[in-house]
């Protein structure tokens, strides 16, 4: 969060003052650091893939069964993750997880709007068919109750 501001505060010239809404562009910032991070990001995945555990986090875990459950979908939502292309990644974290509607994750990536829209629609399709039963949301949910 600080490098995106930090980059925002050196890019204050090219801020649109006339867009009433900062937190699309400042998205956008991140999103473009977050861009440089997105080969380490996606090898991290496929490690945690094909390895089965966080080595960062394992220490720190608790080992119930409920755990071992989401640790064993989280392999599955990393590799999904992972295996979607960067922009279809980039729209559905922005909309989902990041909270954003259409238009502004549109501003934040510096797509359309249709465009937004299509790659998450496609981004999900995948991941339903990839997971299967498994809803990603109730694991994220469990991720915030247990990490």
């Amino acid at each position: 969060m600080a490098e995106t501001f930090l980059a925002a505060f050196r890019q204050r010239d090219r801020y649109d003052l006339a867009r009433r809404d900062a937190r699309p562009w400042l998205y956008g910032i991140a999103t473009n650091l977050v861009g440089r991070y997105v080969r380490d990001e996606v090898r991290q995945l496929r490690a945690v893939q094909r390895g089965g555990r966080d080595v960062v986090s394992e220490p720190f875990t608790d080992r119930s069964d409920e755990r071992v459950s989401a640790q064993a979908h989280g392999r599955r939502l990393a590799g999904a993750l992972a295996s979607l292309p960067e922009g279809h990644r980039d729209a559905l974290l922005l909309v989902v997880w990041g909270g954003l509607t259409y238009p502004e994750a549109a501003v934040a990536l510096e797509v359309r709007v249709g465009t937004v829209r299509s790659r998450v629609s496609r981004a999900r399709k995948r991941l339903r068919r990839e997971l299967g039963a498994i809803d990603p949301t109730v694991f994220v949910k469990e991720e915030t109750v247990h990490g």
